[in-house]
């Protein structure tokens, strides 16, 4: 998968956890505009998973490493 599809990828995916349907930038913090929450995020994390075959430590389950599109493509990108 490139980066061009990757991206894609993540956002579909936070699009079917967004509480708000709208492309936020990439850099926006996706807790602090209320697209996401902290309920959501171990389900997100597992779609996650699964689309990129990666495996998130219970230790990087924290809003912090996801918090915009920037830093979860980073992320992955970090565990692929």
């Amino acid at each position: 998968m490139n980066e061009t599809e990757t991206r894609a990828k993540i956002r579909e995916i936070v699009k079917q956890f967004a509480s708000e349907n709208r492309e936020p930038d990439a850099s926006e913090s996706l807790f602090e505009s209320g697209m996401l929450d902290s309920f959501v995020l171990p389900e997100m994390v597992s779609a996650l998973e699964e689309a990129f075959h990666i495996c998130v430590p219970d230790a990087d389950l924290n809003p912090r490493h996801f918090e915009s599109l920037a830093r979860i493509e980073a992320y992955v990108a970090s565990r692929v």
